[in-house]
C-alpha cells in the first residue's frame, strides 16, 4: 500500500520544531511521534512549559540583582555627580519603545495567522462533516424506501396478481433485488460515528479558538498602553505613574513567558502532528472505519481502488433489474389489472428517488471532496498555524526585551527625577531674583517684607562700601568675577554666593548707583514688575 504523496509537504519550520528534544519530566529522552495520549509525550510538551517557567525565574532574578545593585550604588554616584547622566535613561526608554512597538506589530500578525489557520481548520472539519452527514442521509433514507414503501406496494400488488403466477415471480424476483440493494447498503461504513467526532471537535477548536484569539489581543493592547504609559511617564517625570507601570511590567512580563512556554509546546506538538499527519489519522480511525477506506481518503490516487464501487455496482444493477420488471408489468400486467396501475407507479417513482440518490452516493463518497477538505486543514494547520505560532513566540521574546529594558530605566529614571528636585530645593527661597520666590510672594504677602529688609540690609552696607564695583578679570574668569564683584556690591554676604544663578543659564544681574536709588524707592508692586521685566 503506497504512502507517497505529492499535494502535501510539510514545510521546513514543522521539521525544525519536530526535531526539538523530547525529554519527560524524569529528564528521559523519548519518541517524538505525535501520541497525545501518551503520558510521556504529554510530560515532554509539559517540559517545554517548564522551561520557559525557569526562565521567567532567571529573568527575575537577574532584574532583583539589577535592582539590589542600582540601590547600593546610588549613594556613590550622588557623591560623585550632584546630577546624574540622564543619557543611559533616554536611550533605554527610546530602545523599549522600539522593540515594544516591534513586538506589538509581529504579534497582531501571529496572533493573525494563527486565528486564519485555525479557521481554515475548522471549516475544513464542518464542510467534511457536511459531506459524511450527506452520505448518512441518503443511505438512511434510500433504506427506508426500500423496508417501508417497496414492501407496502409489493404487498399490495401480490394481492391483486394472486391469480398470476408468472407475476407473482417477477414481484418476488424484485423483493430479492431490492433486499440486495439494502445488503449493500448495510455495508458502507457507520459514518454516523464520525461525523460526530468531527462536529465535536469542529464546536471545541472554534471555542477554544476563540478565547485564545481574544486573550492575545488584549495582551498586545495592554502591552502597548504600558508602553506609552511608561513614555509619558519619562516625559512628564511622574514618579506615581513610573511606579504604576513599573507594576504592570512587571505582570506582563510574567505573561509573556506564560506565553511564550504554551506556544512554544503548542508549535512543538503541532509540528510533531504535521510532519507524519497519515499515521496519526489511521491509528485514530482504526476502530471505526477500515484502513483500506481510510487510506482511500487520505491519499485519494487514482492508482487506489475505490473501496466502494463494487457496492455501488451491485446497487445500480439492482435498480435496473427492477426498473425492467416494472416497465412489464405497467405494459402487459395493467390492461389485465387496472387497480394495480396506482401501486406499479409508486414503486417506479421510489426506484427513480432511489437512482437519484444513488448518484449523490457516489459523488460524495468520491475521494476527491473529503480528501481536498483534508488537505486544506492540514495547510491551515501546518502552514498558517504553526507560522502564526512562531511570530507569537517571537512576539511573546520581544516583549520579555522590551519590559527588561523598560523596568532597568524606570529606577534610572526615579534617581534622574530625585536628583533634580533636590537640586531645586537647593535654591533659596529668599533670593528675590529667583522665579519661585516671586510666585510665592505673589501669593505671601509677608514675604514682601523679606525683599525689604533685603535691600534695605544691601543698601546699608552698600553706603558703607564703594559703590563702584571692581574691575572685571580677563579670561575664562570674567563670568565668576563679576558675579563676586556684584555679591560685594549688595553687602558682601557670602551667603549669598552659592545661588545657582550662573549654572542655570541667567547671567548675574548689574546695577548703577541711580538703579540701586530707583530699586529702593519702589513699592511692592513696583518690584514684582520690575523683576519680571528683568526676568524677561
Amino acid at each position: 500500500m503506497s504512502s507517497i504523496r505529492d499535494d502535501y509537504i510539510a514545510p521546513w519550520w514543522t521539521y525544525w520544531l519536530h526535531n526539538f528534544p523530547h525529554v519527560n519530566l524524569n529528564f528521559q529522552p523519548i519518541d517524538n511521534t505525535f501520541t497525545p495520549q501518551d503520558q510521556n509525550y504529554q510530560q515532554s510538551l509539559i517540559f517545554l512549559g517548564c522551561v520557559a517557567a525557569a526562565g521567567l525565574g532567571l529573568n527575575l532574578l537577574c532584574l532583583a540583582i539589577y535592582l539590589s545593585c542600582l540601590c547600593c550604588c546610588r549613594k556613590d554616584e550622588e557623591e560623585e555627580s550632584k546630577r546624574p547622566n540622564s543619557c543611559c535613561v533616554t536611550w533605554s526608554a527610546v530602545v523599549a519603545g522600539l522593540i515594544s512597538c516591534a513586538a506589538v506589530g509581529v504579534g497582531f500578525y501571529g496572533n493573525s495567522e494563527t486565528n486564519d489557520g485555525v479557521y481554515q481548520l475548522t471549516y475544513s472539519l464542518y464542510n467534511a462533516n457536511h459531506t459524511l452527514g450527506g452520505v448518512d442521509n441518503l443511505v438512511t433514507n434510500t433504506m427506508g424506501s426500500m423496508e417501508s414503501g417497496l414492501k407496502q406496494h409489493l404487498a399490495r400488488l401480490d394481492e391483486i396478481f394472486a391469480t398470476r403466477g408468472d407475476y407473482v415471480q417477477t414481484l418476488r424476483f424484485m423483493q430479492q433485488m431490492a433486499d440486495n440493494v439494502i445488503k449493500q447498503l448495510l455495508g458502507l461504513p457507520d459514518w454516523d460515528t464520525a461525523k460526530v467526532d468531527l462536529a465535536a471537535i469542529a464546536d471545541q477548536t472554534a471555542y477554544v479558538e476563540y478565547y485564545r484569539w481574544l486573550t492575545y489581543l488584549l495582551l498586545l493592547i495592554l502591552d502597548l498602553v504600558i508602553c506609552l504609559a511608561a513614555c509619558l511617564g519619562l516625559a512628564k517625570q511622574s514618579r506615581w505613574l513610573l511606579t504604576t507601570m513599573m507594576v504592570f511590567g512587571v505582570l506582563t512580563l510574567i505573561l509573556s513567558w506564560a506565553s511564550l512556554g504554551v506556544d512554544l509546546a503548542t508549535a512543538v506538538g503541532t509540528s510533531d502532528f504535521c510532519v507524519i499527519p497519515d499515521k496519526f489519522i489511521m491509528n485514530q480511525t482504526k476502530d471505526l472505519i477500515s484502513s483500506d477506506i481510510v487510506h482511500y481518503y487520505l491519499y485519494c490516487s487514482q492508482t487506489l481502488p475505490n473501496p466502494f464501487q463494487q457496492s455501488l455496482t451491485i446497487f445500480q444493477r439492482s435498480l435496473t433489474t427492477m426498473q425492467i420488471q416494472i416497465q412489464g408489468l405497467l405494459q402487459f400486467a395493467v390492461p389485465l389489472f387496472p387497480t394495480a396501475e396506482r401501486d406499479l407507479l409508486g414503486i417506479q417513482h421510489l426506484l427513480n428517488s432511489s437512482e437519484a440518490s444513488l448518484h449523490q452516493l457516489t459523488a460524495l463518497l468520491d475521494c476527491r471532496g473529503l480528501n481536498k477538505d483534508y488537505l486544506d486543514a492540514l495547510i491551515g494547520v501546518c502552514y498558517d498555524g504553526v507560522e502564526g505560532l512562531l511570530y507569537l513566540c517571537l512576539f511573546s521574546i520581544l516583549a520579555i526585551c522590551a519590559f527588561c529594558a523598560m523596568l532597568c530605566a524606570i529606577p534610572r529614571a526615579w534617581t534622574h527625577i530625585a536628583s533634580r528636585e533636590r537640586d531645586y530645593d537647593d535654591i533659596d527661597e529668599e533670593d528675590p531674583f529667583n522665579p519661585q520666590a516671586r510666585r510665592m510672594t505673589t501669593h505671601n504677602p509677608n514675604h514682601a517684607t523679606n525683599v525689604h529688609s533685603f535691600c534695605s540690609y544691601s543698601s546699608s552696607m552698600g553706603s558703607q562700601s564703594s559703590l563702584h564695583p571692581p574691575a572685571a578679570q580677563a579670561g575664562s574668569n570674567a563670568p565668576v568675577s563679576e558675579y563676586m564683584n556684584q555679591s560685594a556690591l549688595f553687602g558682601g554676604n557670602q551667603r549669598y554666593e552659592n545661588v545657582p544663578l550662573i549654572g542655570r543659564g541667567s547671567p548675574p544681574p548689574s546695577y548703577s548707583p541711580s538703579m540701586r536709588a530707583t530699586y529702593l524707592s519702589m513699592t511692592e508692586d513696583q518690584i514684582r514688575h520690575f523683576g519680571n521685566d528683568f526676568q524677561a
